[in-house]
């Protein structure tokens, strides 16, 4: 949710009543963290959360400034994601702060769940952003990760309805998790040409990009990545894709409206994405749906 998971979306999301997170490193320093977390408190006062992903750089941010500010500011869960975090969650727990890790991999929930989080986010194939290196869809993904884990888990990738709520609950999980339908909301604060490309796109539009590094990401199909793919398929090395994929470069796009600019992350529940509700009504959408099927489809299956 880079650039996405700001106050706007995230206290409405809150004030839905499901748990909005922000971006952490949507913030360029620990201060502003510190006041987007204050200006999203005045604007709810639900429960939320913030997200901190943890990623190999040659210049990494300042992670310990970033949960000193998570921690003063007094939120009480967060979501970490990325490399090694032991260390911060380590101080996260210190200070009783709930930690649920995104993991892409059973193997990874397992290892968070000895790190001590409280509960995983597992993310199939199918989701925005690095679904990891093993391809494998929540499908298969889910069940096999609630067999080997004993806290709770959310379903990430491909959940945008209460079909896949329904679903997620059935294989095991005890929730969804939901990044791209986020996007596409009235609050969602990105320019409208990017909501309405979701509502066109179908399951087919994202690309794999990053796949020849070892760090595979899945993003929106428009300009930019398909020049990467073909970059990568000729063999170049990461210095002559660079220029493409900065994110100061998908910024622009997101406040110019320009959908060719830069890359945007974007999962394959793009083909189940129809509209632009507010995000209140794409929650009770959801959870309509899923009581619906479960009190009259599911439960009209059940022998007398």
């Amino acid at each position: 949710m880079m650039w996405v998971g700001k106050a706007e979306l995230v206290s409405a999301v809150a004030n839905s009543g499901a748990l909005g997170f922000l971006t952490a490193l949507t913030q360029p320093t620990p201060e502003a963290l510190t006041k987007e977390i204050a200006r999203c408190r005045d604007m709810t006062d639900k429960p939320f959360g913030v997200n901190l992903t943890i990623l190999p750089s040659i210049n990494p941010p300042p992670y310990a400034e970033y949960r000193h500010a998570i921690i003063e500011s007094g939120v009480k869960i967060v979501e970490t994601a990325g490399y090694k975090p032991q260390e911060h969650v380590d101080h996260f727990k210190q200070h009783g702060v709930k930690v649920i890790h995104k993991c892409t991999a059973v193997r990874h929930a397992v290892s968070a769940e000895k790190m001590g989080v409280d509960a995983i986010s597992i993310d199939g194939f199918e989701c925005a952003g690095h679904p990891g290196e093993d391809d494998i869809p929540g499908l298969i993904l889910i069940p096999a990760a609630a067999d080997k884990v004993s806290i709770p888990m959310l379903a990430s990738g491909g959940f945008g309805d209460g079909r896949g709520l329904v679903a997620a609950l059935a294989l095991g999980a005890d929730g969804i998790n939901m990044g791209t339908r986020f996007c596409a909301t009235k609050e969602a604060p990105i320019h409208e040409n990017f909501k309405q490309a979701m509502v066109d796109a179908d399951e087919r539009q994202t690309k794999l990009i990053f796949r020849t590094f070892r760090n595979t990401a899945r993003v929106a199909a428009n300009a930019i990545s398909e020049e990467v793919v073909k970059l990568e398929r000729e063999g170049k090395p990461f210095e002559e894709v660079a220029h493409l994929v900065k994110g100061g470069r998908g910024l622009e796009g997101y406040q110019s409206g320009d959908t060719d600019h830069g890359i945007w992350s974007a999962g394959m529940i793009q083909g189940l994405i129809h509209d632009v509700p507010s995000v209140q009504e794409l929650v009770e959408r959801i959870v309509h749906e899923a009581e619906e099927i479960i009190a009259g489809r599911l439960v009209g299956t059940l022998p007398n």
